[in-house]
């Protein structure tokens, strides 16, 4: 539940959610925030070592999507690392590898030490088909990083396809150019309408 819907984990702790979970049964042990999280983390566990079995026989090549920002108020950098297979039943899957805190600066030197050290993480260094990341000048140097760490031999064509630029990305810049150019217009509709 806390997982399911994002509560915070001292929820248990709450007269409130104590009270009802007496209500539903009387002999429940409340447990505290400590147990909750031990308890998530075991969870947690069990899930990656079951995506690291499903990883290792994945027969085919492993795409990896990346994506970084950063939080405007506190300056701190996140990435997430996806990685889309198709399994043994030929159905695409898409597992989130790590969702991660990055340290400043945000260069192509630490951001490639942190996608890397998650490629090798779960043992998918091997496996890989193409990296999608998004048009930004950090990433195509990047990838210059990356394409010096992995061994040629392991990736199509050598390497000659493993970037792939991100077509949302590419779009979403397209519409944004587009709606620069009729903002004028669009502003003058939205003011007749509401008049």
């Amino acid at each position: 539940m806390i997982l399911m819907h994002d509560y915070p984990l001292k929820m248990v702790e709450h007269e409130g959610f104590r009270d009802f979970t007496r209500s539903l049964q009387p002999l429940f042990k409340p447990i505290s925030r400590t147990t909750a999280r031990r308890d998530i983390m075991s969870m947690y566990e069990i899930g990656r070592a079951s995506l690291l079995i499903m990883l290792g026989k994945v027969q085919g090549r492993i795409a990896i999507t990346s994506d970084m920002w950063t939080a405007n108020n506190q300056k701190r950098g996140y990435m997430t690392v996806t990685s889309h297979f198709i399994d043994d039943s030929w159905q695409l899957q898409s597992r989130l590898l790590r969702f991660m805190y990055v340290s400043c600066p945000h260069n192509a030197k630490n951001l490639s030490t942190a996608l890397m050290n998650s490629l090798l993480d779960w043992n998918v260094d091997k496996k890989l088909s193409t990296l999608i990341l998004d048009n930004c000048s950090t990433n195509n140097s990047m990838i210059d990083i990356l394409l010096g760490r992995l061994s040629p031999s392991s990736l199509i064509m050598n390497g000659r396809l493993f970037n792939m630029r991100c077509a949302v990305h590419i779009l979403n810049l397209i519409v944004k150019s587009g709606l620069d150019v009729i903002e004028f217009g669009i502003e003058m509709i939205h003011d007749s309408v509401a008049f």
